[in-house]
């Protein structure tokens, strides 16, 4: 019973590595733990786990951004306060956090032409062949990002198109082996982004994303049954890896988008695509533990 404990202590541990390393670098997570899984027979986490695990990196977003944040849930409560006041305009532009809201807003929306087809998407994580392809697409693409950067867009001058398509791009990297990072900020230099806006746009932008979908799986962890009160510790152990990790990712890919670097992430994902591609076709996934 001990060993069987300790064993998921430490898939917990790796579980809580690989989500805080990978779901903000641009290396897709969702492909990393489907190719851990299939290759090394490791369980999938059940649904209270994974919820958590999001919930860390959504924590790590919201104390490298706090200011954004704060900002913006502040000009939220003023442009409430002002539409109640019958008769008063604010002159000029609005706010840079009232125009972030509607950009985040807007950016949001293409995720809701994914969700009914949420299922089929998790389907695709189970065939290592098609999310090794994938994962070769994502060097494609962050290959070709930084000869997009250098672009004039802010928060000021983006169109209602760019982040429309950069939420477009969103949603698309919900296929497992795509990088959601990796595509929406590539997305973002592609239209004309500054680079570090490409970038605070890209982390902002998947506040709702994840929130959304930590609240679906949330639902269904819910309809599964209770909580194991003895799992709490490898829970909380994961979280705080997958926290204290994301935080120093975003923290990574915001110094190598500014020096025009990320594109060197390709690499990456070009060796682990082509490796897992090969080894899909050699290797029988053992059963998990």
């Amino acid at each position: 019973m001990n060993e069987v404990i300790a064993l998921k202590f430490w898939m917990a541990v790796v579980l809580g590595l690989v989500q805080g390393v990978a779901e903000f670098l641009p290396i897709s997570s969702s492909g990393h733990l489907s190719l851990l899984q299939h290759f090394f027979g490791m369980p999938e986490p059940d649904q209270l786990y994974n919820i958590l695990l999001h919930f860390a990196t959504l924590i790590a977003v919201c104390v490298v951004y706090r200011q954004d944040i704060a900002d913006m849930v502040t000009e939220f409560f003023r442009w409430i306060a002002s539409l109640a006041q019958k008769g008063e305009k604010a002159p000029g532009r609005p706010p840079e956090a009232r125009r972030m809201i509607l950009l985040l807003i807007l950016g949001t929306l293409p995720l809701f032409l994914v969700l009914p087809f949420d299922d089929l998407v998790e389907g695709m994580g189970t065939n290592p062949m098609f999310v090794s392809l994938m994962l070769l697409l994502t060097g494609c693409i962050l290959f070709l990002s930084d000869s997009y950067g250098g672009g004039k867009k802010t928060v000021r001058t983006a169109t209602v198109q760019d982040v429309l398509l950069v939420g477009l791009a969103q949603g698309m990297a919900t296929i497992p082996g795509l990088s959601r990072s990796g595509t929406t900020i590539s997305a973002g230099m592609a239209l004309g982004f500054e680079r570090n806006f490409a970038v605070r746009f890209s982390f902002l932008l998947s506040l709702p994303a994840v929130l959304g979908a930590t609240l679906l799986k949330v639902v269904k962890a819910a309809k599964a049954g209770g909580v194991d009160v003895k799992l709490l510790p490898m829970y909380l152990t994961g979280m705080v890896i997958a926290g204290v990790v994301g935080y120093f990712a975003i923290s990574l890919v915001k110094l190598l988008a500014d020096k025009g670097k990320f594109g060197k992430f390709a690499y990456y994902c070009w060796a682990v695509g082509a490796i897992a591609l090969i080894a899909s076709f050699f290797f029988t996934a053992p059963t998990p533990a």
